[in-house]
């Protein structure tokens, strides 16, 4: 396959794995809350195609498509959405808290913004131990709305820190829109704290995404400094769960129906059909691992837990 290919398999796969979800849902035997990167899987795939397994990622509570992108296991994640013990947080974590720490991918999490200090902090941690990583923060664009962001970027920038923000800017917090949330613009506000930012706008184009944050690792591993990088996107379905939404009245069919004429898993999905049957199978094997495996039993009640 050539990169553009390469990328698209991966991106359909994230896809096919939450349809695959949709599916399960209403049966109950997803033991957690999704939120679902349907129509923004270019982002996870396009990051993650530039990091090293020895580079570090923390993303929010949307973690499926980071989660499978920087490489973490399919059978381990389908477990973990069903509760069970060989799930890659043994059951406890979750949809929401999926980590494959052994791939770089050190974990997500409920809080809105919780990852970015982590981020920041491993950052810090790499400088310090004189490590060739960066350090990667995902979140969406209600995320900088928090403090602990604008905290984030100041120590980020005043420690010259190898930290990279990546903004999934899908417009949206719940049903919250942009323009009745934020004073200020994203990219704008990061530069005040002297972060050099960059802005892409086709949040469907992998390439573009790709191209782009190659361009932000390789400065970051050159100077050692922070970056962000504002990709616009758009979720297809409901902020939590498997529906759709537009019935609750914040955005149109029209809004979601532009972004997928220009959506390549859509437009070249004849094309990309070929590729369905290994990652259906690849889906029907995770999800029979899910099934078998065995729920937690009380000595797992305060494992892990400090």
């Amino acid at each position: 396959m050539n990169l553009r290919e390469e990328m698209l398999y991966k991106a359909l796969r994230v896809r096919l794995v939450e349809e695959r979800i949709i599916e399960l849902y209403p049966t109950d035997k997803i033991q957690s809350p999704v939120h679902l990167s349907i129509g923004q899987e270019m982002v996870a795939v396009g990051v993650c195609q530039s990091l090293s397994p020895r580079d570090l990622l923390f993303c929010s509570y949307r973690s499926h498509a980071f989660y499978l992108a920087k490489g973490g296991d399919l059978g381990e994640m389908f477990a973990e959405l069903y509760g069970k013990v060989s799930g890659c947080g043994r059951g406890k974590a979750g949809s929401m808290h999926l980590a494959a720490p052994d791939v770089g991918l050190m974990g997500a999490s409920a809080v809105v913004a919780s990852v970015i200090p982590h981020a920041v902090g491993a950052a810090l941690a790499a400088k310090r131990l004189g490590k060739d990583q960066v350090i990667v923060a995902a979140f969406g664009d209600g995320a900088t709305e928090e403090g602990v962001y604008h905290e984030s970027l100041n120590f980020a920038s005043l420690h010259d820190l190898p930290v990279i923000f990546v903004c999934e800017n899908n417009g949206l917090a719940v049903h919250a829109r942009l323009a009745a949330r934020q004073a200020y613009r994203i990219a704008v506000l990061t530069r005040s704290y002297g972060i050099r930012t960059t802005t892409v706008a086709a949040g469907h184009d992998p390439m573009k995404v790709h191209h782009a944050f190659t361009g932000v690792v390789r400065r970051a591993r050159r100077t050692g400094r922070p970056e962000l990088l504002e990709i616009h996107t758009c979720r297809y379905r409901e902020h939590v769960g498997p529906g759709e939404d537009v019935a609750a009245g914040y955005r149109t069919v029209g809004e979601i129906d532009r972004w997928k004429a220009r959506d390549p898993l859509i437009l070249e999905a004849a094309r990309l059909a070929g590729h369905r049957p290994r990652i259906l199978a690849e889906i029907d094997a995770a999800v029979e691992f899910a099934e078998r495996s065995p729920w937690p039993d009380k000595t797992e009640l305060l494992a892990d837990v400090l």
